[in-house]
């Protein structure tokens, strides 16, 4: 028997981002291995995956087909929260589902697989085509913001959060087109606990979970930097409200030690980052902060080899691309005990605080800056025990088990 042939619908995949880009590559990168894809992406990074296809063994298992969207719908995407975005999206699927035919019209497919964006509220359009096992996941976007971390909002964010929250259950319960997906699907998956509970809750149905991203196995990765007087912590993203930069802020003046540096990768917009830069300011720790703004993923993966503290902020997603990078970089991380990334991270590789309040967390995270400031032989072991975790997680794991769900899938619809 061949190769079973893939149908990946991946609107976001590129070789060197990051977040939903970087995790529909590795995927399909890995998937490649085990299966023959045919991969309708988005066009935005045609160039670059053309550019490193080249470069892949496996790229003779990767066909790609592109249905490239507008720059002003592309900047929508940007701006993660924009939601007029959803009514371009919604079209691209429609679209997509269109050159799905032809392929299949094409190709014997053996599998449709609907996998990213990840969230539940866009499962395209794969599902309406008969005949063929059609997967569905990783799902993820099914957590509720904990409204305690709301404290410090605007009106319009605390309504808009809410709003939210509040979407969230009702679109889970009630939207015509994820309920279809889910009952035409044979196989699901979720992202994180949070979304697996919310399926069997709202759906009465069983899903696989699976992390939407994973791990690299990397060697030779210096430990001999947890000893230097200064302490070097990074925190990485978007200054958007659900990854808490001010509370890593504020945890950060709560130590009252001046030996560590915050490293912040990643922007607002104008008023985003003139309130942080103000709050660094009113706090007295603007010289413990430097401002690294946008920089290439390569440059933020060299960066993480050379920090002690991996700090992590965020109260609402899913797995966190970062987070398992800095895992992939033996980086110790320091973060909630929530979502995707706290079922991921154990005490073996860093360490975590509950979901309670504000002025808790700011306390509570503080308490663990000293604590591993004080303790350069902890950090060190924690970034050698990184090595497990990453090959729990890692791609290849991730790829041959996906793979084996393919076989299991394709045989149940044969023999049912």
């Amino acid at each position: 028997m061949g190769k079973i042939k893939v149908l990946i619908n991946a609107y976001a995949c590129s070789p060197d981002r990051g977040s939903e880009p970087g995790m529909g590559w590795n995927w399909c990168v890995y998937l490649a291995k085990h299966c023959e894809l045919y991969i309708i992406s988005e066009g935005e990074f045609r160039e670059r995956i053309e550019a490193v296809l080249a470069t892949l063994p496996q790229a003779e298992n990767m066909h790609f087909y592109y249905n490239p969207i507008s720059g002003k719908a592309r900047e929508m995407c940007e701006k993660q929260g924009d939601w007029r975005f959803y009514t371009h999206y919604k079209n691209w699927q429609k679209k997509t589902l269109q050159m799905a035919e032809q392929i299949i019209a094409e190709h014997k497919i053996d599998i449709l697989h609907q996998l990213n964006m990840i969230g539940f509220r866009e499962p395209g359009y794969l599902w309406k085509i008969e005949g063929i096992p059609f997967v569905w996941g990783p799902i993820g976007g099914l957590k509720q913001f904990p409204v305690a971390y709301l404290q410090g909002a605007g009106l319009k964010m605390r309504l808009f959060i809410r709003l939210k929250n509040f979407i969230n259950k009702f679109q889970i319960k009630y939207d015509v087109r994820v309920d279809k997906a889910m009952k035409r699907a044979n196989l699901l998956i979720s992202s994180i606990p949070d979304s697996y509970r919310a399926i069997k809750k709202y759906k009465q149905t069983e899903s696989v979970l699976i992390p939407e991203t994973g791990c690299f196995i990397t060697d030779n990765v210096p430990t001999k930097r947890f000893y230097s007087e200064d302490f070097n912590v990074m925190w990485v993203g978007k200054f958007d409200f659900r990854k808490q930069l001010p509370l890593a802020l504020r945890a950060l003046a709560a130590t009252n030690n001046k030996q560590i540096i915050l490293n912040v990768y990643g922007q607002g917009d104008e008023l985003q980052e003139s309130d942080a830069k103000q709050l660094a300011t009113s706090l007295s720790i603007s010289d413990q902060v430097v401002w690294h703004g946008n920089k290439p993923h390569a440059i933020v993966q060299q960066a993480m080899r050379e920090a002690q503290l991996f700090f992590f902020t965020s109260v609402s997603e899913d797995t966190s691309t970062v987070v398992l990078e800095a895992i992939s970089n033996r980086l110790p991380v320091l973060c909630f005990d929530a979502c995707g990334f706290g079922a991921v991270i154990d005490k073996t590789v860093g360490r975590k605080i509950p979901l309670t309040n504000p002025e808790k967390s700011t306390i509570d995270f503080a308490e663990q800056l000293n604590a591993l400031f004080d303790d350069r032989e902890l950090l060190e072991e924690l970034s050698l025990n990184c090595k497990s975790l990453q090959q729990k997680f890692s791609w290849d794991e991730k790829a041959e088990r996906v793979a084996e769900l393919y076989q299991k899938v394709l045989s149940d619809f044969v023999s049912g």
